[in-house]
């Protein structure tokens, strides 16, 4: 399942590594609104949460839909400015429609296509769905979703006022150092680009993220199948320092392709392949593999030891040994003319956590 990114037309300065305020400060609400998914930041979290004015912390529940479980497009700018306010003014000239739409998807929890035929602002039909839609959510959304048809620019100006003060009572603090850490990851890509291409710079985004092999796409390994052109426009990549595990794609008809990776010093991102984690579930689910990966883990054994423990014939053993192997489980040593087969106990032991990281990417 993949994203695809289609490059036709798109000039190679066009596609651009930049730094938002916005997008960054989006990143840290999404932290404050689920930290299971940060157990890093969990502390810093804590102490954002016991720091904040009862008022502000309850405006932050009534609007989390925009960045908890997936990210309001607007809140992900396809062109960075240098301040929050800036990006903010920004946001204020996207007309209504396309606001509501970008905020319903996020509250309604539903994908970007859903209210393809009609803007629920005046719409009857796409207004019915959406509130709907909000209401199966829960009853926080479906008041969002209620108070934001009845009376957009109410609630696009009290939206635009809790991020202000957001940035006043903790953002502000942390952006200096951030945008410090954040224009250092840029400045890398940038030289990559120069010096090897955007292959090289898209290998130390993340292992999710590739160019095709004839440079027409760009391919995003996540848990969907959608597609998108980034056109003269292109497409802007976005690092976050808050970010991880997510890679955030907006991809809406209508806006710039913006893709928001977590930055990671220099470091390539580690982020193993759903395919790699698919292979991995096949390999695991056949009972007689289980068999040997019980007998692997608890040490090396030969194709022969395999056969005699477990009453198979060496050739059977062989075919499930190669689909273990395959799927990166297994190491091998050999010993004269024998070769030991082991369990991969770091790839085996994190494949719960490879799988987490894959699904919330």
């Amino acid at each position: 399942m993949t994203l695809r990114i289609d490059l036709t037309g798109t000039p190679p300065e066009r596609i651009r590594f930049a730094v938002s305020p916005l997008a960054e400060l989006a990143a840290m609400l999404h932290v404050l609104a689920a930290p299971e998914h940060h157990p890093q930041y969990a502390g810093w979290a804590a102490g954002v949460w016991a720091g904040l004015r009862p008022e502000l912390a309850d405006r932050l529940h009534e609007a989390e839909f925009l960045w908890r479980s997936s990210r309001a497009d607007f809140l992900v700018p396809a062109r960075p400015r240098a301040t929050l306010a800036a990006e903010l003014d920004e946001v204020d000239r996207i007309d209504d429609d396309r606001y509501a739409l970008a905020a319903l998807v996020s509250t309604c929890g539903s994908n970007r296509r859903t209210f393809a035929g009609g803007s629920p602002l005046n719409d009857p039909d796409a207004r019915a769905d959406a509130l709907d839609r909000a209401q199966a959510r829960g009853p926080r959304q479906e008041a969002f979703a209620a108070r934001l048809l009845a009376d957009p620019p109410a609630v696009r100006a009290r939206v635009r006022d809790t991020l202000e003060q957001c940035a006043e009572a903790f953002f502000d603090d942390e952006w200096p150092a951030l945008t410090v850490r954040l224009g250092q990851d840029v400045r890398r890509k940038a030289e990559l680009v120069r010096r090897q291409g955007l292959s090289a710079a898209l290998a130390e985004v993340s292992a999710a993220v590739a160019l095709t092999a004839d440079g027409g796409s760009l391919v995003l390994d996540k848990l969907q199948d959608s597609a998108t052109a980034a056109g003269p426009a292109g497409v802007t990549f976005l690092p976050s320092a808050f970010g991880h595990p997510h890679l955030i794609a907006v991809h809406a008809p209508g806006w710039q392709p913006v893709v928001q990776y977590p930055a990671t010093g220099g470091e390539p991102a580690a982020a193993v392949p759903l395919d790699t984690l698919q292979l991995r579930l096949d390999a695991l689910a056949h009972p007689v593999r289980l068999r040997l990966v019980r007998t692997l883990a608890r040490g090396p054994h030969t194709t022969g030891e395999l056969a005699h423990a477990w009453d198979l014939t060496p050739p059977e053993v062989s075919r499930h040994l190669a689909v273990l192997r395959r799927a990166g489980l297994l190491t091998a040593r050999r010993h004269g003319r024998y070769v030991h087969h082991a369990l991969d106990l770091p790839a085996t032991t994190e494949l719960g956590s490879d799988l987490l990281a894959a699904i919330l990417r």
